[in-house]
C-alpha cells in the first residue's frame, strides 16, 4: 500500500492544498494520513482542519493541536499567542454545529497508531517521539550529542516509526545515524533493509525548518519511503500573517528561508 504522510501544516492551508494537489497528480497514492500539528502559527487553522478531516484516513494529535484544545505547555511567547488566537478562530464560528464538529474532530485525534505494512513490517506513527508521542523532539544532532536518548527511542520501535514535530525531514537509523533526504539514496528514496530499524521524519508541510522553504511530505511503501518537496505561494501566506498582530511578523518571514 502507498501512503502519503503529511505533518505540521500549522495553519498553512495554501501549502497544504499544494501538497494535496501534488499527491493527487501522482496518481499512485492510495491514502493520506496526518501525524499532527494541523494548527498553530499559521493564518488558516480552520481551513487546514477541514482539509485534513476530508482528505486523511486518520490523523494524530500534535502539541499545537493539544494547545488549542487545552493549554499551550512550555510554549514560547509567540507560539503561545498563536495558540490562543487559533482557539479564538474556532470559538468565533457562529454555526454551532460546525464549531462543535471541528472541536470534536480535534478532540478525537489519536496520540499514536500502529499499523503493519505488506511484508509484515510494523509501523509506529507518532507526532513527537516513540516515548513522548506529543511533544518530544528528535533532532538530527541527537545521533551525536544524545546517543542514549536515541538508543532508548529505538527500544520502542519494532521496525519503523514515522514522526514530525522538528520540521526537519530525514531518516534516523539504529546505527545511530541520520540521513537527510538528499543523502538517503537516488531520487530521495530510502529502501528498508532487513533487520534494520528506522525512525522517519516526514518534515513539515506548512513551516519547513531545514532551510528549504518548499512544503515537505513523504510517501511510505511496503519496502521504502520517498521524500517530496512542493513549491507554494509563500508570499500569500506571509501577507496574511502580517495582517494578524497576534501571530507576529517573524512567523511570516521565516517561511521564506525555511527556518
Amino acid at each position: 500500500m502507498s501512503t502519503a504522510v503529511i505533518s505540521d501544516m500549522h495553519g498553512n492551508a495554501i501549502a497544504l492544498e499544494a501538497v494535496l494537489d501534488h499527491i493527487e497528480a501522482r496518481g499512485d497514492v492510495e491514502r493520506i494520513v496526518c501525524i499532527g500539528d494541523i494548527v498553530g502559527y499559521g493564518p488558516q487553522p480552520i481551513e487546514c482542519v477541514d482539509l485534513v478531516e476530508e482528505k486523511c484516513e486518520w490523523s494524530l494529535l500534535g502539541n499545537h493541536d493539544f494547545a488549542v484544545l487545552y493549554e499551550p505547555t512550555n510554549f514560547n511567547p509567540l507560539a503561545e499567542a498563536s495558540a490562543y488566537w487559533t482557539r479564538e478562530q474556532f470559538d468565533n464560528v457562529e454555526d454551532t454545529a460546525l464549531r462543535e464538529k471541528r472541536y470534536r474532530f480535534l478532540g478525537r485525534l489519536q496520540v499514536r497508531r500502529q499499523e503493519t505494512l505488506g511484508g509484515g513490517r510494523k509501523v509506529l506513527a507518532i507526532h513527537g517521539s516513540p516515548r513522548k508521542p506529543i511533544n518530544e523532539y528528535v533532532f538530527p544532532q541527537d545521533v551525536i550529542s544524545a546517543q542514549e536518548k536515541i538508543r532508548s527511542l529505538f527500544e520502542l520501535v519494532e521496525d519503523i516509526a514515522i514522526c514530525g514535530h522538528t520540521h526537519v525531514p530525514g531518516v534516523f537509523t539504529d546505527e545511530p545515524d541520520f540521513y537527510p533526504p538528499d543523502e538517503v539514496g537516488q531520487d530521495k528514496v530510502y529502501k528498508f533493509m532487513e533487520g534494520e530499524r528506522a525512525i522517519i521524519n516526514v518534515g513539515s508541510v506548512g513551516q519547513p525548518r531545514d532551510h528549504d522553504p518548499r512544503a515537505s511530505y513523504a510517501v511510505l511503501y511496503d519496502d521504502r519511503v520517498e521524500f517530496h518537496r512542493v513549491e507554494y505561494d509563500i508570499d500569500a501566506v506571509a501577507n496574511m500573517i502580517y495582517t494578524i498582530p497576534e501571530l507576529g511578523d517573524w512567523l511570516g518571514e521565516r517561511l521564506f528561508e525555511g527556518r
